[in-house]
């Protein structure tokens, strides 16, 4: 088994000259925060879409087949 190993987190230094409101200004805005930004989050899931009605049609034709084999060996 693999030794685990703990990080020390580094306090990070401030100078008694900056105050918050300078360090809130230059940090950088996340992607999430951002409101009314022109680039969207719109995957595209379209062969999801088609593996799933493939996996449906399959499904429903292996049923209807064991029903049909049900009543012809039953």
């Amino acid at each position: 088994m693999a030794k685990k190993y703990k990080r020390s987190v580094s306090a990070t230094q401030t100078r008694p000259s900056e105050t918050a409101e300078s360090t809130t200004a230059e940090r950088p805005v996340s992607m999430f925060a951002r409101r009314g930004s022109s680039v969207e989050f719109n995957p595209d899931y379209t062969y999801v879409v088609n593996d799933l009605k493939r996996i449906g049609i399959l499904s429903g034709a292996f049923f209807v087949i064991l029903v049909i084999l049900h009543f012809i060996l039953g």
